[in-house]
């Protein structure tokens, strides 16, 4: 664990926590920019990187931060929802916040984020070695990548009549997973492959529509096209470029107009080759 102006007592302060090498991930940079900014405005905040590959190692590099030394402990980030989950209990009268946690306590706040990982809009992206993928990381992936579209789609087919659409965002990891670590990210975004193709048997006979669409990396604050990952990614695509939001914008609202009415339980990959 490394940080960057460490606790001073003068004033409250707040611990954001980014995990992984130091300086790497697009979601950090998210999160060390929101720090910065926080900083700007005037509130005393600590950026500290956390390195641990489990939910217990990554708690034990954090546990310093507990017993009152900050008044808020933020964990940003896919893996932060293990580790606060230990914390949380051992230290009740330490507050915490987590980034799309599947877990809550009085003293754990949640809140979402629309995470960009390799530039797929999705939920969360947790990536380790199999033998050391943690199985928190594991259900709250499943949780948050595969029950939440199926909890959305059921409550806004309650409220849809004759006719609609429904639009899932999933990734182009579910066709192709490059690299290792990744396979329940991959097993979560193929989930929506058949989940998609299953509930257009539902809705089909009220005339609603369901599709899938499977972007690959888009240039996006989150993974931007000059990042530290993009040529590797380019490298990877047929047309060796990243997507623009607007072009899986007008996929979408394409799938939403009235030409698109005979397309349903489809998944409709944008990705520039991608997975060709």
């Amino acid at each position: 664990m490394s940080t960057d102006n460490l606790y001073s007592p003068r004033k409250p302060r707040y611990a954001v926590v980014l995990f992984g090498p130091e300086g790497q991930g697009s979601f950090n940079e998210s999160g060390l920019r929101g720090a910065h900014k926080a900083r700007d405005a005037g509130h005393e905040v600590d950026v500290l990187w956390v390195a641990g590959q489990s939910a217990q190692q990554r708690a034990a590099e954090m546990s310093a931060l507990c017993g009152g030394r900050y008044a808020l402990i933020l964990a940003h980030g896919g893996q932060g929802d293990g580790p606060v989950q230990i914390l949380a209990e051992r230290w009740p009268e330490q507050a915490f916040a987590v980034t799309q946690g599947s877990w809550a306590a009085p003293n754990v706040a949640r809140y979402e984020v629309l995470q960009e990982q390799s530039a797929f809009l999705a939920g969360v992206l947790a990536v380790a070695p199999l033998a050391e993928f943690d199985l928190a990381d594991f259900d709250r992936t499943l949780a948050v990548n595969v029950r939440s579209v199926f909890v959305a789609s059921q409550a806004a087919a309650r409220h849809m009549g004759q006719g609609g659409r429904i639009i899932n965002i999933g990734s182009t990891n579910a066709e192709r997973m490059p690299f290792g670590g990744g396979g329940p990210y991959a097993m979560s975004k193929a989930a929506l492959v058949g989940l998609t193709k299953g509930l257009a048997r539902d809705l089909g006979p009220r005339g609603i529509t369901i599709n899938n669409v499977q972007p690959g990396p888009v240039d996006t604050d989150m993974n931007p096209a000059d990042g530290e990952s993009a040529e590797q990614l380019k490298g990877m695509m047929a047309l060796a470029r990243y997507g623009k939001d607007e072009e899986i914008a007008s996929f979408v609202a394409y799938l939403a107009g009235p030409e698109a009415g005979y397309i349903t339980g489809a998944s409709l990959t944008i990705d520039g080759g991608f997975s060709a």
